[in-house]
């Protein structure tokens, strides 16, 4: 049996400004962001009870958070190649999940998002990539 193991990040709002809209536009209310980390699983399955033992995600978290408030993005795909490319830049995580929705997306319903997955191959890629 293969062992895996992942780190996940759910709901997390995003305090970001994505898209254009005008007067009669609905614009959302707020970005949430998913991620799915896979990671080795010596960091999750471990010996003993020391942070040096797992994967420290709180410097991730800040690093999107900087991101996310860096600026004016037009597409949520833009953002979340922003996301990606910061994810990768760890050489712990080794493939990544993103999702990343809006809403409302009209009428005050609806949410619309945007998800990339990238296996250990990709993730390899992308850290190996500038963009």
């Amino acid at each position: 049996m293969n062992a895996r193991a992942f780190v996940e990040l759910r709901d997390l709002a995003l305090k970001t400004q994505i898209g254009t809209y005008g007067p009669q536009d609905t614009k959302p209310d707020f970005h949430l962001l998913d991620l799915t980390l896979g990671i080795d699983t010596n960091l999750v399955s471990i010996s003993t009870d020391d942070m040096a033992n797992v994967f420290d995600y709180d410097p991730l978290i800040k690093e999107i958070d900087r991101i996310a408030e860096d600026g004016h993005y037009e597409t949520q795909e833009r953002l979340m190649t922003r996301i990606a490319q910061a994810c990768a830049a760890y050489l712990e995580i080794k493939t990544i999940e993103i999702s990343l929705r809006k809403a409302p997306v009209r009428n005050n319903t609806g949410v619309l998002g945007v998800r990339l997955s990238l296996n250990e191959i990709a993730t390899n890629n992308l850290h190996n990539s500038t963009y």
